[in-house]
């Protein structure tokens, strides 16, 4: 039997606060890609590799913080 252990993988909180009219077609993919779809939108994410890759690339258009 094996036991599994549970990974306390951290939780941060990702708000739009830049729109993404008039952004490069990566960067709008990477907002949508967040689950971002309008201004002022709070999405809670794991911090994984994926999602913090994501957030670094439009860091400019995010507020981050950590929930």
């Amino acid at each position: 039997m094996t036991v599994k252990k549970e990974s306390a993988v951290k939780e941060i909180r990702v708000t739009l606060v830049r729109s993404i009219f008039g952004r490069l077609k990566n960067h709008r993919d990477c907002v949508h890609g967040l689950g971002l779809t309008r201004m002022h939108q709070t999405v809670q994410l794991k911090a994984t590799p994926e999602n913090m890759g994501m957030v670094h690339k439009v860091a400019f258009m995010l507020k981050v913080e950590e929930a």
